[in-house]
């Protein structure tokens, strides 16, 4: 039976929204080992996804670049993703000295947290509180992770900053919706959305 069958016809367990996760990226030609999904089922954090929190995030950093591709392969209801046009130079963020090296291979990002807490904050600030709480905000990669397993934590008035990914200037990279698409863009650190965030995760397992 696919995984995404499973996924739907029991309650929710772990291993199978593990195993239907890789199976989002195998259909999109990203295939991830069957060793490391086996091994990485007997450390899954409980906890049921809901838009505002997902327990983990299988994230396959080749499935991310270029982020052109990487947008065009998420959609919400329909709706192909995008990368802004002033958002030219987005394959040249890197990940910010405080989430050191991000693995180069399939990880999980454990506790995702779309970070609504944060809306009409402006991204500096809200990166603070986060680093008290010893949280990571998300690399692009990783957010687009994150509504590629999971777009419909992706909402009107609910969209998010990816804060740990810069270009050593004042931009921070984002998603947002755009005319009922996923689209990726950037603002700026210092401004504030009613209707941004700032996107986290408690940690990254190899």
């Amino acid at each position: 039976m696919p995984a995404t069958a499973v996924a739907e016809s029991v309650p929710y367990v772990a291993a199978a929204e593990l195993d239907r996760q890789a199976g989002v990226w195998t259909a999109h030609g990203f295939p991830v080992p069957a060793a490391s999904v086996a091994r990485w089922c007997s450390l899954l954090p409980g906890g049921e996804p809901d838009r505002e929190v997902v327990p983990f995030v299988l994230v396959v950093p080749a499935a991310a670049y270029p982020a052109t591709d990487a947008m065009a392969r998420t959609a919400l209801k329909g709706r192909t993703g995008t990368v802004n046009r002033h958002a030219g130079d987005i394959d040249a963020f890197t990940p910010i000295a405080e989430v050191g090296d991000v693995p180069g291979e399939p990880y999980l990002l454990l506790d995702v947290r779309r970070g609504s807490e944060f809306c009409g904050t402006p991204p500096e600030p809200a990166q603070e509180t986060l680093r008290q709480r010893g949280r990571t905000p998300l690399t692009v990669p990783e957010g687009i992770a994150l509504i590629t397993v999971h777009p419909d934590v992706l909402e009107k008035n609910h969209c998010f900053s990816l804060a740990g990914s810069r270009k050593g200037d004042r931009r921070v990279p984002a998603i947002w919706i755009s005319q009922g698409a996923p689209h990726l863009g950037w603002c700026f650190a210092g401004a504030s959305h009613t209707w941004l965030g700032l996107a986290s995760a408690s940690g990254r397992l190899t």
